[in-house]
Order: C-alpha cells, then structure tokens, then sequence
C-alpha cells in the first residue's frame, strides 16, 4: 500500500474543511437524507450526519443553520428529483411520458445512491415543524404531478384530479416502502417485466381516465 492508497483526496480534504462548499452541502443532503430515512427526524442527530458525511459537526451550522434547516435542504432536493419526472425544464409535460417516468422510478428502487430518499416522506418525525415542511413538499408535489395530467388552481371542475394525482403518489410510495424498508416478496424482488404492466394500469386509470 502506498501513501497515495492512505492519504486523503485534495478533493476530501476541502469537502472535510468545508472550502468546497457545494461539495459539502451535497455530502451533507446525501448523508442526512440516509440517517432521517432509516433512524427518523428525532432520533438523528447532527454530529452523526457530520461523522457519516466526513465533515466538521460546525459546518452544518454554517450552511443549514440548524438540524431542521437541513432537513428542508434534504426536502427539497427529494421535492427537486420528483418535479423532473413530472416537467421538462423547456416544455409542458407529455402525461404518458410523467407515468412512464413514475413506473422508471419505482422499478429501480432502491438505488445505490439514496435507496431510501422518497422514504423520508412517510416516516413520521414526531416534530412539529419537520412535519410541515414534509407536508409542503408532498403537496408541491401532488400539485405537479396533477397540473400535467390537467388539473388547474383556477377551475374548480380540474379538483377531482389534484386527489387522483394524490392517490398515484401513495401508490408509488407504498410501492417503494415495500421494495425498501419492509423487502415484502414477491414485490421486493419483482423486475421490470413484472411491475411496468400493473403500475401502468394503475397510473393511466388515475391520472390519464
């Protein structure tokens, strides 16, 4: 082994000094992210997301200001990866293109990145206000995933759609919960071919009926 094998990164180094700060916030989003979904917003503190993330416990202060302003970033970034499946940044959303996207998205869950990201919209806090921001981004969420498949704020006749829009969501996230934390079988371990055929149904009764 050679010290180059040993001695930490000219990369890790600014990512541990907090000099690279997007390195940082993302390693911390990254590493948060995976400690709320697995221990819960109480019970996670910030000296383990700094010690998963390789960083001074100081830095979460500095670029979240608190433990719940780091739970919004980490929020926000899940709100973040669920709006592209629902919009293209240069154009309106194609509903047959957002479901497809839904069913992409459960079938590859968990992934080796954060396997346990959309869990962190389920798993209750017991704080008041990680709640609310919990329940501000799932009905961001809600209302984009209704506004591409019809849905309007200003025409009452569209509302039946906000709750159908609500309904795919849980659908997806059961999905996910079953295939992540509860590894329920056969669902747990059901490839592509499996899953596309039933989530499409399901998505294009609620969303594209």
């Amino acid at each position: 082994m050679t010290l180059s094998d040993t001695a930490p990164s000219a990369d890790d180094e600014l990512i541990r000094s907090g000099r690279d700060a997007a390195a940082t916030r993302r390693a911390l989003v990254r590493a948060a992210r995976r400690r709320f979904a697995t221990d819960g917003y109480r019970a996670t503190t910030v000296r383990q997301i700094a010690a998963d993330a390789g960083v001074n416990v100081a830095l979460i202060n500095r670029y979240f200001v608190s433990k719940e302003g780091l739970f919004e970033a980490c929020m926000l970034r899940t709100s973040d990866e669920l709006d592209t499946q629902t919009r293209a940044p240069d154009r309106p959303s194609n509903i047959a293109e957002v479901i497809e996207s839904l069913i992409e998205h459960v079938v590859n869950a968990p992934d080796g990145d954060d396997p346990l990201q959309l869990l962190l919209l389920l798993r209750s806090s017991g704080d008041e206000n990680a709640d609310r921001i919990r329940r501000r981004t799932m009905e961001h969420f809600t209302q984009q995933l209704a506004a591409a498949a019809g849905w309007r704020a200003d025409d009452p006749t569209t509302a039946p759609i906000l709750l159908r829009a609500q309904l795919a969501i849980a659908t997806m996230l059961g999905v996910v919960m079953l295939r992540t934390s509860a590894a329920v079988q056969p669902v747990a371990s059901a490839g592509a071919d499996d899953l596309s055929g039933p989530l499409g149904q399901v998505f294009q009764a609620l969303l594209a009926g």
